[in-house]
């Protein structure tokens, strides 16, 4: 490794370490700096801001992730008709390996959890940049494999079944407390098998419009007034 990506990885490390624990707008370019053991110049000769800094840490995790994900639903599409399950296993499991990494892990989980409530317009475009061809493709797997779901309906449950993998992994402490540890994160394979199964399920659901005055329906806008 050059001394330049050395550079590179200790201004990451640090920022990632930071971030997890303050936020970006938390931390600052001094303080970087400090716990990199680099000097300012090297801050905005690799990266141009600490906005740079976010991106480029959050980037270095998020692409390898998308990466096998494709990988994998590559695999999975070449060997047949992929089903919902093997779609959402692809979508799943790399994010699914690396929070449960020891190393960058849980830490990485925590930025992201400190980026999700605290966006920026950069990180925004970041989530958009990084993720638009991954939603875009297995949107069209899911499609194919669930052809009576219209569209919207399709999108409306990738939304929910997304929003099942981001609880889990921002906060995987509350997952352990709410279940009493009947679910333990750092059990990779378990969690896998019982975010899929339950995803699956609700893909495949029927769907009923619910009737007026009940939780799913105008009762819900009749309280809000």
């Amino acid at each position: 490794m050059t001394q330049s990506a050395d550079t590179k990885d200790l201004i990451l490390d640090a920022a990632e370490l930071l971030f997890s624990e303050n936020g970006v707008e938390g931390v600052s370019l001094r303080a970087l700096t400090s716990k990199a053991g680099v000097n300012l110049a090297s801050v905005h000769y690799h990266f141009g801001s600490k906005e740079g800094v976010a991106l480029a840490a959050f980037c270095r995790r998020v692409r390898p992730i998308n990466e096998e994900r494709l990988e994998l639903l590559d695999k999975a599409e070449s060997e047949g008709a992929a089903d919902v399950e093997s779609v959402l296993t692809a979508l799943y499991a790399p994010a699914l390996r690396l929070a449960g990494s020891p190393v960058h892990g849980r830490r990485f989980m925590r930025m992201c959890a400190r980026f999700y409530t605290e966006p920026g317009a950069y990180l925004e475009s970041a989530f958009t940049q990084e993720f638009a061809h991954v939603i875009t493709r297995f949107e069209g797997a899911l499609h194919r494999a669930l052809p009576d779901l219209s569209r919207l309906e399709l999108r409306r449950r990738m939304h929910f079944g997304i929003g099942v993998m981001v609880h889990t992994l921002l906060d995987s402490n509350r997952t352990r407390q709410w279940t009493d540890d009947a679910c333990d994160p750092s059990d990779i394979g378990g969690t896998l098998d019982a975010m899929v199964s339950f995803v699956a399920a609700g893909f495949r659901a029927g769907t009923a419009t619910p009737a007026a005055g009940t939780a799913g329906g105008a009762g819900i806008k009749a309280d809000r007034t």
